[in-house]
């Protein structure tokens, strides 16, 4: 078995009601949901929410909430991966043996189909336990500048300052999208970021984390000029 888990929970307080909120003409959570139900890969696309509010919405986009999220698993304390193994658990003792989990965040707009199905088929060509999305930085990192507690400007890697560009080797950091992974993997608490995953690359212009309403605004505009 295959599942989808969207971790969703209603006290979002930088941006109030965030994973609901309309985007681009639907709550954003709607448009992770739609990405995993067009995909075809999953037996269950659940949502885990301790929101009803989120939960209703969930369901009329196709998702499934059959359970609420226990309120010790719902503040700020809370990881991700803890919420993932809560539901994980639930599905093992309550339908059956899973097999392949994708931890795909509600506030993930760019995330489309076709990145989910050939992250999966990544995932299983070459053999590892995850495979998650990543993005390139814009610049290399090896010439990236700090200021001092003087306001002065310092390299983090000095030995690079005349290096170029094109000789220093690319940089890629986590896209916050999705999180592919064997069941077990996840359970174990294995480290994501080692040689036990594999990343599917997503260009820049499909990454935006939303945080604050800059990074909205930032978002929304990426998303139309990408439709037209």
């Amino acid at each position: 078995m295959k599942i989808a888990i969207i971790p969703a929970r209603g006290g979002s307080k930088r941006i109030p009601k965030k994973n609901i909120r309309h985007f681009c003409g639907k709550p954003i959570i709607a448009r992770s949901i739609e990405a995993a139900v067009e995909s075809e890969l999953f037996d269950h696309v659940i949502v885990s929410t301790d929101c009803f509010e989120i939960a209703e919405i969930a369901r009329s986009y196709g998702a499934t909430t059959p359970f609420m999220r226990p309120a010790e698993l719902s503040d700020d304390m809370a990881t991700t991966r803890v919420v993932v193994n809560h539901t994980i658990n639930w599905v093992i003792d309550n339908v059956g043996k899973v097999d392949h989990v994708c931890c795909l965040y509600a506030t993930a707009p760019f995330v489309t189909a076709e990145a989910l199905k050939l992250s999966f088929d990544q995932l299983l060509n070459m053999g590892t336990d995850f495979c998650f999305s990543v993005t390139s930085f814009a610049s290399a990192i090896q010439r990236a500048l700090y200021m001092d507690d003087f306001g002065h400007v310092k390299m983090f890697a000095p030995e690079h300052r005349q290096s170029r560009s094109q000789d220093l080797i690319e940089a890629y950091h986590d896209a916050g999208q999705f999180y592919w992974g064997k069941s077990e993997a996840f359970l174990r608490g294995d480290i994501m970021y080692s040689e036990k995953a594999t990343s599917y690359i997503v260009p820049r212009y499909q990454v935006q984390d939303i945080d604050t309403e800059e990074d909205w605004l930032l978002a929304e505009r990426l998303f139309l000029a990408g439709s037209m």
